[in-house]
């Protein structure tokens, strides 16, 4: 079995799960959970039953304890997570309509996640062949930009598979928009691309066809397009098509993301000859099934590490080719 480095942001998610009326104010209440994309897609990982490990850095701070002791209870390895001394724990406020979407509020400034540079990067967590897994949001400032760089180079250089989950969040970039030429910059370094349908439409600009041409003539071998519960599409240089998502009751949307991400990378870590596999549209479309159930029953549930589901959940859906 592969390792699986997701690398990025742990944060703190305060979800909106009540309110109160007094006086006339609607008091929303807040229930503190662990998340970050890629801390959720390790953990997905992990309590799937794959070796997964965490790179980033936290506030050393009561945050940042809570952060990194729960991504262990999971099963992540946190040896090379890092406890800045003095930035804090970057927090998240998450607001839920009735449907389970969300909207979110970030407190990011300068925190922890986004000043780890690359000099505090161990290259010894590379020795191992494996999958190197990030998202857009250490794409937002310059410091963590170049942190993610240089981990890619080093991953790369040792055999790893790049995955990129691009999970935008407009609110990160200082001008209230994702900068596209740059986040389109390390799509192209990657060989497992995610999308969501929206996603997909903002980084095109009017051509997704062109566009996921284009990715798959640079490094992509595998690119992935999901709907909110609509059926997802699957690119690959030999094929595409599209397999029905789960019908599930959504709770919360927050970990549903990470969840799918999480599965596939967690199938792909146990996968001997990912390029071999990747000529079989068959077992393409098991993976995927596979994503998608670990996805679908994430979203039946509040909060991230908590929500993601064991491998009892999902082993009725197991590729029956591993």
């Amino acid at each position: 079995m592969k390792k699986v480095i997701c690398f990025g942001e742990a944060l703190i998610d305060f979800i909106n799960v009540s309110s109160d009326f007094n006086n006339g104010l609607k008091l929303n209440n807040f229930v503190q959970y662990p998340g970050g994309a890629p801390a959720n897609a390790a953990v997905a990982v992990a309590k799937l039953g794959g070796d997964a490990y965490f790179l980033g850095q936290v506030g050393d701070d009561d945050f940042g304890s809570f952060l990194q002791k729960s991504l262990k209870n999971y099963g992540v390895n946190t040896d090379f997570l890092i406890k800045h001394p003095t930035a804090k724990t970057a927090l998240a406020f998450v607001l839920r309509d009735e449907s389970g979407e969300r909207s979110f509020s970030f407190y990011r400034d300068n925190s922890a996640d986004v000043i780890f540079n690359t000099e505090q990067i161990d290259e010894a967590i590379f020795e191992e062949s494996g999958i190197y897994h990030f998202c857009s949001n250490t794409l937002t400032d310059p410091i963590i930009c170049q942190t993610t760089q240089s981990t890619i180079a080093m991953a790369r250089s040792k055999g790893y598979l790049i995955s990129f989950d691009v999970n935008l969040r407009h609110s990160l970039w200082s001008t209230g928009r994702v900068d596209i030429a740059l986040t389109n910059s390390f799509v192209e370094q990657a060989y497992l691309l995610k999308f969501s349908k929206d996603e997909l439409d903002y980084l095109c600009q009017g051509n997704p066809q062109s566009y996921i041409k284009q990715c798959l003539t640079n490094k992509c071998q595998l690119l992935l397009v999901t709907n909110d519960g609509k059926p997802i599409d699957y690119y690959t240089r030999n094929f595409s098509g599209t397999i029905a998502a789960p019908k599930v009751d959504v709770v919360d949307t927050t970990a549903g993301g990470d969840g799918f991400i999480g599965g596939l990378l967690f199938l792909l870590s146990k996968v001997k000859n990912i390029s071999q596999l990747l000529h079989s549209e068959q077992q393409v479309k098991q993976l995927i099934s596979f994503a998608a159930e670990s996805g679908a029953i994430a979203v039946t549930r509040l909060g991230a590490f908590p929500a993601l589901p064991v491998f009892e959940d999902v082993k009725h859906t197991y590729p029956d080719f591993l």
